[in-house]
C-alpha cells in the first residue's frame, strides 16, 4: 500500500460535478479536506478486510474496486463494483459495525478516507448532505435487491449477460463505443455472475460464437447490445 505521490485526489472527491460534497460551502469543504487521508493501492491489493472496523468514510477517487464476500470453501461472490466518485464500505460505518465484506483494487486505484467523527458530525448539522448520502445508500440497496433475485433465478446465460451489461453501465465503453472499459479476469466474471469459472469461460465462448460479443484477452466488445439485453431479460 503506497501513498499517492503526484496529484492530490481529494480535489476530485470534493469538487467533482457528481460528488455529494459539491454544494457544500467552502468552510465545510475545507474541514472535510483537512480531515481526509488518501492512499494508493496497486492492482489486487486489499483495501479493507471483512471483520475489520471502519475508520472513516471511504471514497474512490481513481480506479476500479470490487467488493466481495467469501462463501463456503473460500469461493468469492462479488457483491458490487465501485467506480470513481463512489463510496466503499459505508454501510458498516453508519451501522457502527465491522465490515461484512472485503474490498480489493481490480486496477491501480486511489481512495480517500474522511475521518469518521468529522463526517458524522457534519451530517448531523447538514441535512442536505445527509439526504444525498442516504439517497446513494438507497439506490445501492435497490440495485443489490434486484441482483440478488436475478442471480438466484436466472440461468447461466442470463446471469453472465446481465453482468456484462452491468459492467458496461458502471464503467462505460472505450472510444469505439463497444469495448467495455473494465478488464476482469474470467474468475472475477464468474464471481460476479454466481457461476463457476469453467461455466463462465464456456458461456463467453458461446456468446462469441453467436457474435453477441468479441473477446480479446480480458477485453470484451459487445457486438450486439440488443441481443445481449434480450438474453439477460429472458434469464
Amino acid at each position: 500500500m503506497e501513498t499517492h505521490k503526484n496529484l492530490d485526489p481529494r480535489h476530485e472527491v470534493f469538487n467533482h460535478s457528481n460528488s455529494v460534497f459539491i454544494h457544500l460551502c467552502e468552510k465545510d469543504k475545507s474541514l472535510l479536506f483537512n480531515n481526509t487521508t488518501y492512499r494508493s493501492f496497486k492492482k489486487n491489493e486489499i483495501i479493507f478486510n471483512e471483520g475489520t472496523r471502519p475508520s472513516g468514510l471511504i471514497c474512490l477517487a481513481h480506479g476500479k474496486v470490487k467488493i466481495f464476500k467469501e462463501g463456503v470453501g473460500g469461493r468469492e461472490q462479488i457483491v458490487r463494483l465501485a467506480k470513481p466518485g463512489g463510496f466503499i464500505g459505508y454501510r458498516a460505518l453508519f451501522a457502527g459495525q465491522n465490515y461484512l465484506s472485503s474490498a480489493v483494487a481490480i486496477e491501480n486505484s486511489t481512495v480517500c478516507t474522511i475521518d469518521k467523527d468529522v463526517i458524522i458530525s457534519m451530517m448531523k448539522e447538514n441535512p442536505i448532505l445527509t439526504f444525498k448520502i442516504l439517497k446513494n445508500m438507497a439506490t445501492e440497496l435497490g440495485y443489490s435487491n434486484v441482483r440478488t433475485v436475478n442471480l438466484t433465478q436466472k440461468h447461466i446465460r442470463g446471469r453472465l449477460a446481465e453482468s456484462l451489461l452491468s459492467l458496461a453501465e458502471t464503467y462505460g465503453f472505450e472510444e469505439d463505443g463497444m469495448t467495455i472499459m473494465a478488464y476482469l479476469s474470467r474468475e472475477d466474471l464468474a464471481n460476479l455472475s454466481n457461476m463457476t469459472t469453467s461455466n463462465a469461460i464456456r458461456t463467453l465462448s458461446t456468446f462469441a460464437s453467436e457474435r453477441v460479443i468479441d473477446i480479446e484477452g480480458r477485453r470484451i466488445k459487445i457486438m450486439d447490445y440488443a441481443k445481449l439485453k434480450r438474453i439477460s431479460d429472458l434469464g
